[in-house]
């Protein structure tokens, strides 16, 4: 039987990929930078060949819809997202053209996470976590390395292939935040420290940027990541979706994982206001297991003009 520590260890150490569930969609056209420094959260109308950035798109409040890894090969502009609700993505883009010369393709090219190096010519190797031009980050970097890229192939490669659940584990230790996985109706970028990687705030308008810089200049986000380390005694594992109990509900889990060092691991997003550093998980099962709090996005995230 495969262990989970071993394979974590070997997509750790660029010794192993893992397929996923990702989509990519190609945008040509001599506007499609410009185009998509409308509607998106990062500046990329000056976007560099083999340039990567991450980016998010936003509804008209700015609650974050997805959210886009991206780099150009001079000539095509690669768009990896997840591919729940794919479907919905393409048209929905597509009545957002009017005249630009824009055409949008879907691709058939898998999508392949490693780390230390990627395994082919087209690839996005992820900035996170260090701020990008534009970029505000409220807390600290994590303290776990995250050498990460993400591949376009039309074959998988003949190295070890390991779950999902590997990457998962590396990506709870990394504070990372990941669509679908962290993202609700609710989710804000300030939220999860996305401003770091995902937003240019001195960009022009896009969807969604009055509800950023306000929150950003004058606000506070009503929510905010943590990272827990899980009580890992018992023979139940909490899952994404568990409720975080402190006195009443605050929160609830994203991700979750058992790291191979640090043991079961969890992303979650809890009030704003929460102050304790114990909280208790209630289980789909009722039991009720205990989580050490971890700081990710600080309380006092947001507000940062000094009126």
């Amino acid at each position: 039987m495969p262990n989970p520590n071993l394979q974590q260890k070997a997509l750790l150490n660029g010794n192993a990929f893992v397929e996923l569930d990702k989509k990519v969609l190609l945008v040509k056209g001599e506007d499609r930078l410009s185009w998509l420094n409308d509607i998106f959260s990062q500046k990329l109308d000056d976007l560099k060949p083999n340039q990567s950035v991450e980016a998010l798109w936003l509804d008209v409040q700015g609650h974050v819809l997805r959210d886009f890894h991206i780099f150009d090969d001079s000539e095509t502009t690669y768009l990896i997202t997840f591919a729940e609700n794919f479907n919905q993505l393409l048209p929905s883009l597509q009545r957002l053209v009017f005249r630009a010369k824009v055409t949008l393709e879907v691709s058939d090219l898998k999508v392949i996470g490693s780390f230390e190096k990627p395994v082919s010519d087209l690839h996005w190797k992820d900035p996170w976590p260090a701020t990008t031009e534009g970029g505000w980050r409220y807390g600290k970097n994590p303290e776990v390395d995250w050498n990460y890229f993400e591949s376009l192939v039309t074959a998988l490669p003949e190295a070890e292939s390991v779950p999902l659940e590997a990457l998962t584990a590396l990506r709870v230790a990394a504070w990372r935040p990941w669509g679908p996985d962290e993202i609700d109706e609710k989710s804000l970028p300030h939220e999860y420290d996305w401003l770091a990687t995902a937003v240019h705030l001195d960009k022009g308008c896009y969807r969604g940027q009055e509800t950023v810089a306000k929150i950003h200049n004058l606000g506070a986000p009503p929510r905010r990541l943590v990272f827990l380390h899980l009580d890992g005694s018992g023979h139940e594992l909490a899952v994404a979706g568990d409720e975080i109990i402190s006195n009443t509900v605050i929160g609830k889990i994203t991700s979750v994982a058992n790291h191979f060092e640090m043991g079961p691991i969890a992303l979650a997003v809890v009030k704003r206001s929460t102050k304790e550093n114990t909280v208790s998980i209630k289980l789909k099962s009722g039991e009720m297991i205990s989580a050490n709090l971890e700081e990710i996005v600080p309380k006092d995230a947001g507000g940062v003009v000094d009126l």
